[in-house]
């Protein structure tokens, strides 16, 4: 072990057999199973919310959860020689679940379901605590924003690649997309979803993906909730659902099978299934694309900036044409 680690891992209560390094992480066998040191990337604040949540799902009989470990302090953050901040979580032997493999798909799928049921009026906030709102529109029209500052930096340069120039081409298109999305909430039933999950005290992961999902043979293990927050819990599937479909092409049949999965577990409302096609109706993949090349080095766009971008077009039809026969939805 390294200096750093051996001081940090010091300060628990743990038999530390052997470590070795993951993904932005150590990875330690100890006696008293494996457990994951991570330094800390998001707000100290947050932390003991955090542990709150992650336990109350313990005791409700969901375990397979990263909780964070105490130090002997009892506190949940530890700082190294160097004032670096870490900490310690539980980790399960297992893999990531295969994007490839429907199986495991629904099953992480009916896991999410399972998560929001025990996630519904959890009690995580201190008496008191000011909750930052999340809103959707609000977001929609900063991106939609962000899509018309990039056309004008694109217009006003002199020297435009192949990226620029196929922006602007479909510019017009993805950006109507945008604006009609924002009107469609303005419309529907996003307001009102949204005073009932304020209502309820619903929660989310906050990053639910195949990323965070592990496949032990315990079963279905659930990491990484540093960006839970109380919101619609339908905003989880939604982002589980894209980032499949992105993957799969928008394959109806793959995405029919995850609606059927999570109705399963967790009845899906009409208000809920008009949600989730707005949101999916966004074209978040072309504002993600546009925003990295604003926020990056412009002189010298990669070839993984034009090909990201012609996907992004390429299946804004596939989407279009899910959204049309499994929901029935246009804009």
């Amino acid at each position: 072990m390294k200096d750093f680690e051996t001081d940090v891992l010091e300060q628990y209560h743990i038999e530390v057999k052997g470590t070795r390094k993951t993904r932005g992480a150590i990875l330690c066998d100890t006696d008293r199973g494996m457990l994951l040191l991570k330094e800390l990337t998001f707000s100290e604040k947050r932390v003991p919310l955090l542990y709150k949540l992650c336990h109350q799902l313990e005791e409700k009989g969901y375990g397979l959860v990263d909780t964070i470990v105490p130090n002997k302090e009892g506190e949940y953050v530890t700082s190294a020689p160097d004032q670096t901040k870490y900490i310690l979580k539980r980790w399960y032997g297992g893999r990531e679940c295969d994007v490839r493999n429907e199986e495991e798909l629904c099953s992480a799928t009916a896991n999410l379901a399972y998560l929001h049921n025990l996630m519904a009026g959890a009690d995580v906030l201190e008496e008191g605590t000011v909750v930052r709102e999340h809103d959707l529109k609000e977001e929609y029209q900063r991106h939609n924003r962000e899509l018309r500052k990039v056309r004008t930096f694109i217009r006003n340069k002199v020297g435009k690649g192949e990226f620029e120039l196929l922006y602007l081409k479909e510019f017009e298109e993805q950006h109507a997309l945008g604006e009609a999305v924002v009107r469609k909430l303005e419309t529907d039933h996003y307001e009102t979803l949204r005073q009932k999950s304020k209502t309820e005290h619903t929660w989310i992961h906050g990053d639910y993906n195949y990323h965070n999902v592990l496949m032990t043979y315990r079963g279905v293990a659930t990491t990484n909730f540093e960006h839970f927050r109380e919101d619609i819990q339908m905003a989880d599937f939604y982002y589980f659902l894209r980032k499949v479909m992105e993957k799969c092409q928008w394959n109806e049949r793959i995405g029919n099978m995850l609606l059927e999965a999570y109705d399963k577990g967790k009845t899906i409302s009409r208000e809920e299934l008009d949600y989730l096609a707005v949101r999916l109706a966004y074209p978040e993949k072309f504002w993600k694309v546009a925003n990295s090349y604003y926020h990056s080095n412009k002189a010298w766009i990669p070839e993984k900036s034009v090909e990201k971008l012609q996907i992004s077009i390429a299946q804004t039809e596939k989407k279009n044409q899910f959204l049309k026969d499994l929901f029935s939805f246009h804009l």
